[in-house]
């Protein structure tokens, strides 16, 4: 579904990223995984249309979207949540679901504005779809709730019921165990598995060993830029160059 094709980054003189190559498969989980400053955001962030790689090709399926701005690529399916929580905190968790919707919202400024009845209806809609993902995601009794007063692992489970709204093909995870705690991220694996199972597939950078193991069916492993390894929890876990890159042991 995702092939990434000699993706190189050069920041100056500085070579973050060196014709690094994979494929996801549709309706994997899929983990990116290396020590600090091995460039796992950056490839997120150039996958994802943050940054422009200096050479290499990105396709999702057959269509290459090297280059492709963040909106463009949710309108074909793609989307991501960041390392850190980004929320509007002074909205409630409904409205920041609701504002994953945009994309396919149809309405204009002169119906909205006046709040004619085709746009009633498509508020209505949103609504609803809004609250089928706070429920998939165990967050509908907090509805109401202004997002700055979640608790943490309750803003990061918000971030992700917000990417889903969009109804993605696929969805990149940046780091989503970060800052929980045990129980918290027992139940993010639960809600990973679900979201495979809703047939959307899954890329996720996370420093949590134990979750990637745990829920992965294939994991690429990158080391000062370039990719170390490929291959089944099992292969990466005995790989000989990984143990000693990344677990740091000979």
């Amino acid at each position: 579904m995702l092939n990434v094709n000699g993706i190189t980054k050069i920041f100056g003189g500085l070579t973050a990223l060196e014709d690094v190559s994979f494929s996801v498969a549709a309706g994997s989980i899929t983990g990116i995984i290396g020590p600090n400053g091995a460039g796992k955001t950056t490839l997120f962030n150039i996958i994802t249309g943050l940054y422009e790689q200096t050479s290499g090709e990105i396709h999702l399926d057959e269509k290459n979207i090297s280059f492709f701005a963040p909106e463009k690529l949710a309108t074909l399916g793609m989307v991501r949540t960041f390392q850190n929580v980004e929320l509007f905190g002074q909205m409630t968790v409904l409205e920041n679901v609701m504002v994953g919707l945009h994309t396919k919202s149809k309405s204009g400024i002169i119906s909205c504005a006046f709040q004619l009845p085709g746009q009633l209806r498509e508020e209505k809609q949103i609504r609803e779809k809004a609250m089928h993902w706070l429920k998939f995601t165990g967050l509908a009794a907090f509805a109401e709730t202004r997002a700055n007063n979640l608790p943490f692992g309750r803003g990061r489970m918000l971030e992700v019921s917000r990417a889903l709204a969009s109804e993605p093909r696929i969805i990149l995870m940046d780091e989503p165990a970060a800052g929980l705690n045990s129980r918290e991220t027992a139940e993010l694996a639960l809600l990973i598995g679900r979201i495979r199972e809703s047939g959307i597939t899954i890329v996720l950078v996370e420093h949590d060993m134990d979750l990637v193991m745990d829920i992965c069916e294939s994991i690429v492993v990158l080391n000062l830029g370039e990719k170390l390894a490929e291959g089944s929890p099992r292969e990466i876990q005995e790989n000989k160059a990984v143990i000693t890159a990344y677990l740091g042991e000979g």
